[in-house]
Order: C-alpha cells, then sequence, then structure tokens
C-alpha cells in the first residue's frame, strides 16, 4: 500500500497521533505525515503511506491555505484560544482599520515563530521551554503571504479570514503580528487548513471513513498515487532498455528519452516514466545527463 491519502484532521488531535492511529488501524509500519497542523486545527493533513514516505518532502514544499478566526482585544501566551490570557485592551479598531492592516501582510515578509512551537533551540522543542517558564530568542524567518483577505466582520472583535502562504507560516504568529499592528492585541479563535497543494478540504476522509473504508475493502478509492501527488513536476519516458540503468541509479544520456523533453531546465525534477510504470523522480545535471534524485518504483 503506497500513496497519499487527504486526511480530515480533527481539532484535538496533534499531526502525530493520527500519523499513530492509522499505523495501527490499518497494520502499516511506513507512514508519515507531510505538514504539522496544531493540536486545536483542523482540515487537510497530508498523510503518506508505504514508499510514499519517501515523497513526504515534497508534499512538505506545497503552499498552504487557511480560515481562520481571530479575535482583537486579547492576547494569550499561547497565541490561541488555548492559552492563558496576558493581555486586554477596550480600545477597538473600526474595520476599515483592520482591512488597512491585513494588506500589510502580504508578500515576502519576516514572521517570528511562536514560543509554542515544534521548532527546536539548542535540542529542545519551544513549546517545551515555554511550559518550563523559560523565553528564548527566536530567530524570524522568511515567509510568503500571497493572498491575506477578510472575509466577515463580527463588530466589535471577531474577524473571520482567509490566508494562503508558503509552507512555515504561523497563522497564530500572524494573527499575533496583526493585533499588534492595531495596537489592541488579538488571538487565534479556531484555525482549518483548507488546502496543502492540490489537496483540498472537499476531498478529504475523516479518520471514520478512513476505518469503513477499511472495513469495505475499499480504502484504495481513496489512495493517491505517488505519481498523481507529485502532479506539480513534468513527466518524461525512458526507453524500456534504459530500465535496470535507471531503478539501480547510473546515469543515462538524453538519448534514452522518448517523451518531449520540453522546456525542462537543469537541475529541476521530473517524474520518470519506464516500462509503463512510474519509477521516481530525476533532474537532468550539468554535465547534461538524467540523474535520478528518487528511486520509487
Amino acid at each position: 500500500m503506497d500513496g497519499v491519502i487527504n486526511v480530515l484532521k480533527p481539532p484535538g488531535m496533534t499531526s502525530s497521533d493520527v500519523v499513530v492511529y492509522l499505523r495501527r488501524l490499518m497494520k502499516v509500519k511506513k507512514i508519515g505525515h507531510a505538514g504539522t497542523l496544531d493540536p486545536g486545527a483542523a482540515g487537510v493533513l497530508v498523510v503518506c503511506i508505504g514508499r510514499a514516505t519517501k515523497i513526504a518532502e515534497y508534499m512538505m514544499d506545497a503552499d498552504k491555505t487557511y480560515r481562520g478566526g481571530l479575535v482583537l482585544g486579547v492576547e494569550t501566551d499561547t497565541l490561541d484560544a488555548d492559552g492563558n490570557i496576558t493581555n486586554k485592551s477596550t480600545s477597538l479598531p473600526e474595520l476599515s482599520d483592520i482591512e488597512v492592516v491585513f494588506k500589510k501582510y502580504q508578500g515576502r515578509i519576516l514572521q517570528t515563530p511562536p514560543m509554542y512551537s515544534a521548532i527546536k533551540h539548542q535540542g529542545r522543542r519551544l513549546y517545551k521551554l515555554a511550559r518550563q517558564g523559560e523565553k528564548v530568542e527566536v530567530a524570524p524567518r522568511e515567509i510568503e503571504i500571497f493572498k491575506n483577505k477578510i472575509l466577515e466582520f463580527y463588530p466589535p472583535d471577531q474577524v473571520f479570514f482567509q490566508v494562503s502562504c508558503s509552507k512555515g507560516t504561523y497563522i497564530r504568529s500572524l494573527v499575533r503580528d496583526i493585533g499588534e499592528s492595531l495596537g489592541c492585541g488579538a488571538y487565534l479563535s479556531y484555525l482549518i487548513r483548507v488546502a496543502s497543494g492540490q489537496f483540498s478540504i472537499a476531498e478529504s476522509i475523516s479518520l471514520q471513513e478512513i476505518k469503513r473504508a477499511l472495513l469495505e475493502s475499499k480504502i484504495e478509492e481513496f489512495i493517491t498515487p505517488m505519481d498523481i501527488a507529485l502532479s506539480q513536476f513534468p513527466s518524461l519516458v525512458i526507453d524500456d532498455n534504459a530500465y535496470t540503468r535507471v531503478i539501480n541509479g547510473n546515469l543515462i544520456g538524453k538519448d534514452s528519452v522518448i517523451s518531449d523533453l520540453g522546456c525542462i531546465a537543469e537541475g529541476k525534477l521530473f517524474r520518470v516514466y519506464c516500462r509503463k510504470h512510474f519509477i521516481g523522480l530525476g533532474y537532468i545535471d550539468a554535465n547534461n545527463m538524467i540523474r535520478m534524485r528518487k528511486v520509487l518504483g
């Protein structure tokens, strides 16, 4: 069983909890997720099964889209509804001011991750340090917010919003920064990941549905094949005679390609097919030879 499942993660479970549950349920040792969701958040969690765990890194690189709510005038230590209140303000902004600040947080920006996160500092998770009352200087990271818009404003203090962003973006930190820019503070009241790369919440399957599909021997209907999960990469077909050399990691020349090379640039990954099967990811090296990056067939 090799492929990717678009799991609808429920709130209250960590992403690792979901993996452990599925590992036991499906009786498969190799299972991993491609992009952590906070325990309180729900939505799309891309789960890789079997050999597909080798492509999890490419799933993690995908852009994400979230919908969430924020509450103005209140700050918490975890930056979300699960934390302890650290500050309150009765001076709340008007919608026009909120719109101006939302537009400010678009494009490439530097963002400081929250203390309550799984990032490591000197080998220790930040959230563990935070629970022990320790505070460390967390270095800001460059992220990109493609779109950040208000969907609805519920006066005087609640905003429903949607964000499309690059990997590594913390929506809790975004809400914190928006609150600081407005001068009143804010916290994330709830969060739903509605898309991760090509996987959307409309096609997500719940843990209960996965369990039922297994009982009915229909689980294959919900598993996306590895090559389809990697459809962001172009594809090449290699001559059948090159199969053994390719799967053993040997270099091959472009004369072994029987499909159109198109505009594939040096160093750019592409899906490799041979003998009518997907066999992995490859690239053209500096010597104009085809080299495999991941052999999956």
